[in-house]
């Protein structure tokens, strides 16, 4: 079997099975899964499927099983055994009792990493009827991007997330105090004055430092004169197990000096819980019976056990999962904001970043990322995202919802010599979409000239093959004429032609494309194009799915999807 031959049974095939009518995502699926060769022209396979798709759904059942019968009947599906789906169910649960919380840092908008956190949340809080608190913790005044107090609950507000309870910890800071002095009185905590090197080397060798024998009398003492000091000059540190095999947890410091001012409560306080202390109280106090973390965090579940211990506190269900990676992205807030500021990248929604700004404004849905973190769970392993994966999915919904259009990248305008009296002016009308005719169809004239995109005209040049200029005509190109070859399809595949997408000369749209490496394509979009808003999502045919960025009087500009 030929190509065409093999996406028409494959059509044919889908809708004998579903009720007669084919998707063309689900033919495009089966091409793909059955014929990995195939995976080299997707937009060739795209174009195929969507035209068989709509002849077989002109047909009647019974013409569809005749033509299946024809090509070999029914393919046989070879289904592996299912996975079992959804997230694996928490220990300790009390029905309606799960309380939950996402607490980013506000370095900087949320990423994809966040989005795991946030969704999985989300995901546990509807499993068990619970609650989910949103805390941002900006106890760190040297970490904190003042626009990421907007910038993160716009983030959770794309991803379809609302909080049943929201703080910033630092208006909390005079809890943090009450607790410190709790922590003192119950001799849970104490005020150490020693040098920071000189400490270090007692903990490595296992040895506690002179303050640790502090009297509570002697802790509440510096303690009162804390605010006083320099930075560095005093801690307060947590007492653990000074004997402890990781170092890291040997009495750790739970309130230092920070001089810095804080971006969003200025020079108001000098004292900053550190993460551990700070999570732990407003944990406990918040009611928190459920912790989703990374486990670079599993050093610190077992600092903070410590301090619940010490307040005879209830410890939540702590839950550590794999780091999560995503192919040839940017990841790092540090990273991405030191390429924002050197000019590397243009801001915190440049396609090149693996943000939640920069995806959304590519076009990808946030089913796929809900899709995609519940299917990798809360496993201990960690996991890499690709943009394959992400791909295939965000394609299975842009099939069903997207208008098509032409669009002509780097456009080169062909007048078409030798034309026959009757094809010198004509009318081609389009659907917008092969599935859903009821979205109306898209008018393409044609008076003699066009644009083809630069790519094929220099192809067809080199190859000396004909074009064809989808549903019009076949055409043949030299370095200065391009010549009226024939009208039919079978004509165009009998010679080989390509078939590629055109556009009138008279009403198209100057169109650019922002793509995924921040390159711009620029080129001209079909007269029907004038219709689409700002964020609709389109499939510019034989060159993928785009999202409408901006419109103005000189053009519209796009974001490439995928292919």
């Amino acid at each position: 079997m030929d190509i065409e031959e093999i996406i028409y049974k494959y059509a044919l095939s889908n809708a004998v099975e579903h009720g007669n009518k084919c998707q063309t995502g689900s033919v495009i699926g089966m091409v793909m899964s059955k014929h990995p060769e195939m995976r080299k022209d997707p937009k060739t396979v795209s174009q195929l499927a969507g035209q068989f798709v709509a002849k077989v759904n002109a047909l009647s059942p019974e013409k569809q099983q005749e033509e299946l019968d024809k090509l070999g009947g029914l393919e046989e599906h070879k289904r592996a055994p299912e996975k079992p789906k959804g997230l694996p169910e928490l220990e300790n649960i009390k029905e309606g009792k799960v309380k939950l919380r996402f607490a980013p840092n506000p370095s900087g908008p949320l990423h994809i990493g966040h989005a795991r956190a946030a969704i999985l949340n989300l995901l546990y809080q509807k499993k068990y009827d619970g609650k989910l608190v949103l805390r941002i913790e900006d106890t760190d005044p040297k970490r904190v991007e003042p626009d990421a107090y907007q910038a993160i609950p716009e983030d959770l507000a794309w991803l379809g997330i609302e909080a049943d309870e929201a703080y910033i910890q630092s208006d909390r800071l005079d809890i943090y105090y009450e607790y410190a002095e709790k922590a003192i009185e119950c001799g849970a905590a104490y005020m150490c004055t020693c040098d920071g090197g000189d400490f270090k080397k007692l903990k490595d060798n296992c040895e506690a430092c002179p303050c640790r024998d502090n009297s509570v009398d002697e802790n509440m003492k510096l303690w009162k004169k804390f605010p006083d000091m320099e930075e560095g000059e005093a801690v307060l540190r947590v007492k653990t197990d000074i004997k402890h095999k990781n170092p890291a947890i040997r009495d750790w410091v739970a309130m230092r000096i920070v001089t810095q001012e804080h971006p969003r409560i200025g020079n108001k306080y000098r004292i900053y819980p550190m993460m551990n202390f700070s999570v732990t109280v407003d944990d406990h106090l918040m009611g928190i019976t459920h912790v989703l973390r990374g486990k670079d965090h599993l050093a610190n579940s077992e600092k903070q056990s410590y301090l619940y211990k010490h307040f005879d506190w209830e410890i939540p269900e702590f839950i550590h999962y794999g780091r999560l990676k995503m192919d040839d992205v940017q990841l790092s807030t540090s990273k991405a904001r030191e390429g924002i500021e050197n000019g590397i990248y243009t801001g915190w929604d440049d396609p090149r970043l693996g943000t939640i700004k920069a995806i959304a404004r590519r076009g990808i849905k946030k089913e796929v990322l809900y899709e995609l973190i519940e299917e990798i769970g809360t496993k201990q392993a960690d996991a890499t995202i690709s943009w394959k994966k992400i791909y295939g999915l965000n394609r299975n919904i842009m099939e069903e919802e997207t208008n098509r259009y032409f669009f002509i990248p780097e456009a080169v305008k062909v007048d078409v010599d030798n034309l026959p009296e009757d094809k010198k002016e004509l009318s081609l009308e389009r659907e917008l979409h092969y599935n859903e005719p009821e979205k109306g169809f898209r008018t393409l004239t044609f008076n003699g000239s066009a644009y083809i995109p630069k790519d094929d005209y220099e192809k067809a040049l080199k190859n000396n093959k004909p074009l064809r200029l989808m549903d019009l005509i076949n055409v043949n190109v030299t370095e200065d004429s391009c010549t009226y070859d024939s009208e039919s399809l079978e004509d165009a595949q009998n010679k080989h032609a390509s078939i590629i997408q055109w556009a009138p000369v008279d009403g198209s749209v100057k169109a650019n494309v922002v793509m995924p490496d921040n390159s711009i394509v620029n080129g001209y979009i079909e007269p029907a194009a004038k219709e689409v808003q700002v964020n609709d999502m389109v499939q510019l045919e034989r060159f993928g799915f785009a999202r409408v960025d901006n419109i103005t009087k000189d053009g519209i500009t796009f974001y490439y999807t995928h292919n």
